[in-house]
């Protein structure tokens, strides 16, 4: 028996915007932003996500001190900053935090209210885009030389656009 699922809306890809990297506890983190607003992530949603960043970044193992994080404004109360960060020299760590999503465990629906989720989601359809780029840029840079070149990676990043439509 065939399944039927109804989407509630129709499907359209969102901005993503990539603001330069920053520091984070020792860490060099490249930015992805996505959203449906062409303003981009309100301020206050941006500095309470990298508020709670610290707590997402793992201790350091000796791999290169890299990660990229994906700041995701829903198109509902909903915010969701995933941090990946690379680790035994060829893997990434994940940890994300969410807010303004009852579903998901938040207090309340403020969007900058953010706090670590239960279930174990990945991300969503527009987080994961950066995922491949930063996957390919990875082993360009730091894996296939004979040099790593940690500059050549956080200079590496998608192009500002939308988050799908990169054939």
């Amino acid at each position: 028996m065939k399944r039927s699922y109804r989407s509630v809306m129709a499907f359209a890809e969102k901005l993503l915007f990539v603001p330069p990297p920053i520091e984070v506890s020792g860490y060099h983190v490249k930015r992805y932003h996505v959203t449906a607003d062409p303003a981009g992530i309100d301020p206050e949603i941006e500095k309470a996500a990298y508020a709670v960043l610290p707590e997402l970044l793992p201790e350091p193992d000796g791999t290169p001190p890299a990660a990229f994080v994906v700041l995701h404004r829903g198109g509902d109360d909903g915010a969701y900053v995933n941090a990946y960060t690379w680790a035994w020299d060829n893997a990434l760590h994940y940890a994300n935090a969410v807010a303004g999503q009852p579903a998901l465990g938040c207090p309340d629906r403020d969007p900058t209210h953010f706090v670590r989720p239960e279930r174990p989601l990945v991300g969503c359809v527009w987080e994961l885009p950066p995922i491949l780029h930063e996957r390919d840029a990875w082993v360009r840079h730091m894996l296939a030389p004979d040099q790593p070149d940690l500059d050549a990676y956080l200079a590496d990043t998608l192009p500002e656009g939308t988050t799908g439509d990169r054939h």
